[in-house]
């Protein structure tokens, strides 16, 4: 195991045990033992990393994360890039980050993907991004399902972050692996399918009160309905263009 991802699980675990988290963990004979796979991922907070990267500390095999190239100027995270053979992606060609992703799956790692691309304000599954599927397909490697459930209450969009000891469960399921078979579009809603399942049957057996804002709507929780969501996305990323536009012409 490499030094600097060794001691960032380390770090993580410490992390935990101080915020007074409790892990729960299943599914993880389903990682496999050896060779390439994408891990797909839900996306309901800044820190779904952490737990996920946990869940495969057990069969001590690394995940190799894809996350946003602006994260190499945070101070200290390009050493922590560099180090664990993350693998940044700049949105606006992210043609070589696929390439790297899909040598890296040849060469026989774990390569975890979001392929919401964004975190999912209605904490549902959004539509997919093709990603996870063609590299499957071109490296020739399976799909793991993965659902992190419990983390959009410490840390979310819209919402305060709580950082102190919470005591806040988190729970991550590991679904059984889909094989690379079929078109780019079959291999994409099969994953959408399994990870919808998977994250139902995590919620239903996870602790929460009717009401919670961090409960889908369609549960009787108070997160923003996918609609809602949709609408509230456009409307980040549209003001987000208007800052580009307004940083251009500066």
């Amino acid at each position: 195991m490499e030094p600097v991802y060794r001691s960032l699980e380390v770090a993580c675990t410490l992390g935990l045990r101080a915020v007074g988290s409790k892990l729960a963990l299943s599914g993880l004979e389903n990682i496999p033992p050896e060779g390439g796979a994408v891990v797909a991922i839900n996306h309901t907070s800044y820190i779904d990393w952490l737990p996920a990267a946990m869940a495969t500390k057990p069969s001590r095999r690394p995940l190799r994360f894809m996350i946003k190239a602006e994260m190499k100027d945070v101070p200290g995270v390009n050493f922590l890039i560099t180090r664990s053979k993350t693998i940044p992606v700049d949105r606006s060609a992210g043609a070589g980050a696929y390439a790297v992703a899909v040598d890296n799956l040849r060469a026989g790692e774990l390569v975890a993907v979001y392929p919401e691309a964004t975190i999912s304000r209605s904490f549902e599954l959004k539509e997919f991004k093709s990603g996870a599927a063609r590299m499957a397909l071109e490296a020739e490697v399976p799909i793991v399902p993965m659902i992190v459930w419990g983390t959009q209450r410490i840390w979310t969009k819209d919402h305060p972050r709580r950082l102190g000891r919470h005591k806040i469960p988190i729970a991550v399921a590991v679904g059984e692996s889909i094989a690379p078979t079929g078109t780019v579009a079959e291999l994409d809603a099969t994953l959408h399918t399994s990870m919808a399942r998977l994250l139902d049957e995590v919620i239903e057996t996870y602790p929460y009160s009717p009401g919670a804002q961090w409960i889908p709507a369609r549960l009787g929780g108070g997160a923003p309905t996918p609609a809602r969501a949709a609408e509230l996305d456009a409307a980040e990323e549209a003001e987000r263009a208007r800052r580009r536009a307004q940083g251009g012409r500066g």
